[in-house]
């Protein structure tokens, strides 16, 4: 959950979301380093006379050349690195099906059997105590924790976007497309999101919230919804 006044992003708590988190400092540095140098020339050639060597060189525009290559080769490696890492699915464990509708979720765990709910935002009015206002909801999503998870996504009406910051999850929800994603959450927590997507009227009342726990606690709670 974001705190107040907060610049950088949440913490992970999935292992994509680490990568990501590295990415953009990564990013951060190389862009400092080039802001740096732009600024150290800028404020050189304002202090010192220009001469023919500094006007017409063939060293300087080989280096200009080379320079910004080897930058983009630094920030698009690490880059493709992660964008591989999300759309690799190997052997889940579980399977959770999102569909979005004007304006709830509804959550299907295909492994077993007449395990569907609904999901709507909780009114302000019906809020417990250290609830987070339009953001919690009457139904949680329940994952078990360390457990790889396959994520597909759809929409039964408009587009929505199924999106959760410190899970580094955000995929779009298509009526008549499958998307599918996956993600492994690396501590017990609960986590916020909202739908991503201008989907309507309603689009800001369609939060969602990932329960992380236990495998223990997992199967406790997946036995009584399916009794």
């Amino acid at each position: 959950m974001a705190n107040q006044s907060q610049f950088g992003f949440q913490d992970a708590s999935s292992p994509i979301m680490e990568e990501l988190i590295e990415f953009h400092d990564h990013a951060l540095m190389v862009a400092l380093a080039i802001c740096s140098l732009v600024l150290y020339l800028l404020t050189l050639m304002l202090l010192e006379k220009l001469s023919s060597n500094t006007v017409d060189a063939q060293e300087v525009e080989l280096i200009w050349t080379i320079l910004p290559a080897i930058v983009l080769i630094l920030l698009a490696l690490p880059s493709l690195q992660i964008l591989y890492m999300m759309d690799e699915i190997d052997e889940p464990n579980l399977t959770l099906k999102v569909m979005g509708h004007q304006w709830y979720w509804t959550y299907e765990y295909t492994d077993f059997k007449d395990l569907t709910f609904d999901s709507y935002m909780t009114p302000t009015t019906e809020l417990s105590p250290g609830h987070f206002r339009l953001l919690e909801v009457d139904h949680r999503v329940i994952i078990p924790m360390e457990s790889p998870t396959r994520i597909i996504v759809t929409a039964n009406d408009v587009l929505h976007s199924w999106a959760v910051p410190a899970l580094g999850i955000k995929t779009d929800a298509i009526p008549g497309r499958l998307n599918q994603t996956s993600l492994i959450t690396t501590r017990p927590g609960i986590f916020y999101g909202q739908c991503s997507e201008i989907c309507g009227a309603n689009h800001s009342y369609m939060p969602i919230v990932v329960e992380s726990t236990p495998l223990l606690h997992f199967e406790n709670w997946s036995s009584m919804l399916t009794l």
